[in-house]
C-alpha cells in the first residue's frame, strides 16, 4: 500500500515498485495531485496501479482497504506538506498528519501488517548548527509541519519498542 501514491514522490515510488514486480495499491485523497497521474504511471510501467480514493483520516475506509487487499507493507507518503500553511493552520496539520497516521497504524496493527516506510522530513532537525545535516543531529522542529512529522516519528519509535514485530524505516527528505 502506498498512501499518498498519487503525489510527486509517491507516484515515482509506485513506478519503481511496479517495475520491481510488486502489486501496488495507492490510497490518496488527491488533495495535492490529480487522477491523471495514474495514466502517466501506466505509460511508464505498463501497469495501472489499483487506486482507492480516500483520506487517511477515514479509518473505516482504511480498514476496508486492508480487508479487501492483501497488504503486507505500507509506504506512507500521505500528509499535508506546506510549512507556511502549517503555521497558519496548525490544527489542520496535526489532525491530518498525526491523527491520520495514527488511524493508519491502528488499522495496520489490526491487520497484522507491521512493515512500514514513513516519509518524514529534514524539518525534524529544525535549524541545524551546521551543514551538512547528519542523521544523529538533535531533533527540534520549528513549525507545525515539522512537529507533525517528528510526532509521527516518535509514535513509530514507541510502537517499535512496544512490539518488536514492527519493522519501521524513517526517511527524512530535504531540498
Amino acid at each position: 500500500l502506498v498512501t499518498g501514491g498519487a503525489g510527486y514522490i509517491g507516484s515515482h515510488t509506485v513506478v519503481l515498485l511496479q517495475e520491481a514486480g510488486y502489486k501496488v495499491v495507492v490510497f490518496d485523497n488527491l488533495c495535492n495531485s490529480h487522477p491523471e497521474v495514474f495514466s502517466r504511471i501506466e505509460q511508464i510501467s505498463n501497469i495501472r496501479p489499483v487506486f482507492v480514493e480516500g483520506d487517511i483520516c477515514d479509518k473505516a475506509l482504511l480498514a476496508q482497504v486492508f480487508a479487501e487487499y492483501n497488504i503486507d507493507c505500507v509506504i506512507h507518503f500521505a500528509g499535508l506538506k506546506a510549512v507556511g500553511e502549517s503555521v497558519a493552520k496548525p490544527l489542520l496539520y496535526y489532525q491530518n498528519n498525526v491523527e491520520g497516521s495514527l488511524n493508519l497504524f491502528e488499522v495496520m496493527a489490526a491487520s497484522n501488517c507491521k512493515r512500514l516506510v514513513f516519509s518524514s522530513s529534514a524539518t525534524v532537525y529544525g535549524d541545524p548548527a551546521s551543514v551538512p545535516i547528519r542523521e544523529n543531529f538533535p531533533l527540534y522542529a520549528t513549525n507545525p509541519y515539522g512537529q507533525s512529522k517528528l510526532m509521527i516519528e516518535n509514535i513509530l519509535r514507541d510502537l517499535a519498542v512496544a512490539d518488536s514485530a514492527w519493522q519501521v524505516s524513517l526517511l527524512r527528505y530535504f531540498n
